[in-house]
């Protein structure tokens, strides 16, 4: 763990497009600083440690590619309720296999992911008695 200061995020990495998109995003907010991004894989496997993340306490951005809301269904699984729960294809990103989403659909879900960080961000600053937000 970097730091509590900052909200987890967890991603679908899976094969479709939308998927894939996820994870790039999810990515994207742990090396700008602004999210620490753990692993669901962990978290639905069982590994102790990475359950014990997922469970402390700290805001939970959980970012599907899909309907199937593998991630939200995996932080189920070990008890933890995500503050925020994004469905990439529900942002307007199509689902496709053997295909990346496009430059637009990736840019209307940054946008949308990025505001939720902030949120979450927010939520933090007011707890600590601070509302400043992470630029990275």
């Amino acid at each position: 763990m970097r730091s509590r200061s900052l909200p987890l995020v967890y991603a679908c990495s899976g094969c479709s497009s939308v998927a894939q998109a996820a994870n790039h995003l999810a990515v994207k907010l742990d090396r700008a600083g602004k999210a620490e991004m753990s692993c669901i894989s962990g978290v639905g496997g069982g590994v102790r440690s990475l359950v014990k993340t997922a469970r402390s306490g700290r805001p939970v951005l959980a970012l599907d590619g899909c309907a199937l809301a593998c991630v939200k269904a995996c932080l189920a699984n070990a008890g933890v309720q995500p503050d925020i729960h994004l469905v990439l294809n529900q942002l307007g990103a199509r689902k496709r296999y053997q295909a990346d989403c496009s430059e637009a659909e990736l840019a209307a879900a940054d946008a949308v992911v990025t505001e939720a960080v902030e949120a979450l961000q927010r939520k933090i600053g007011r707890a600590a008695g601070t509302d400043v937000l992470v630029d990275g």
